[in-house]
């Protein structure tokens, strides 16, 4: 397996293959040759900025679509949770739950957080654009909520 958080950057190398429980059923990597794919790591269901950045991914999805992207939100929440955020807030694109953190592991995500003014382990807000065949183009790390997907979406129109 290759390691995403070691030096040099993972940037052009092909990210492995993975199953992982979704929305919509087991998520495959491989499912997805074929067509671009933008892994958006958030830290919880409901809060604040991940409300926020799932509304812009959600209203800017058929652009993303329209390019020959698939567009996945993935964070450690159950996936009752996740079901419950993606009716609430309409979500047109698939969750991934993450509870054992494989691919916050993969994509080294998890980092010390400060939470009322104590130390705690928590996914950094973190996005990644994989390419047609696999291979991991462009990776936005301590990213903000707000403007995450517009950003995201320019990369994505500029691998055509």
């Amino acid at each position: 397996m290759i390691e995403f958080n070691t030096p040099p950057s993972a940037l052009g190398l092909n990210v492995p293959d993975f199953t992982v429980p979704a929305t919509g059923g087991d998520f495959t990597l491989s499912d997805y040759r074929g067509k671009s794919l933008v892994l958006y790591f958030y830290p919880r269901d409901n809060t604040p900025g991940c409300t926020v950045q799932a509304q812009q991914f959600r209203d800017l999805h058929a652009q993303f679509v329209k390019a020959g992207c698939v567009v996945v939100g993935i964070s450690r929440d159950s996936l009752k949770s996740h079901q419950s955020f993606k009716e609430k807030l309409g979500l047109p694109f698939e969750l991934i739950s993450d509870i054992e953190g494989v691919l916050c592991r993969m994509f080294d995500v998890v980092k010390n957080k400060m939470l009322y003014g104590k130390k705690v382990l928590g996914i950094q807000r973190s996005t990644f654009l994989i390419d047609a065949n696999g291979t991991l183009r462009q990776e936005w790390r301590a990213t903000k909520a707000d403007g995450n997907a517009a950003t995201v979406l320019a990369a994505v129109r500029k691998l055509k």
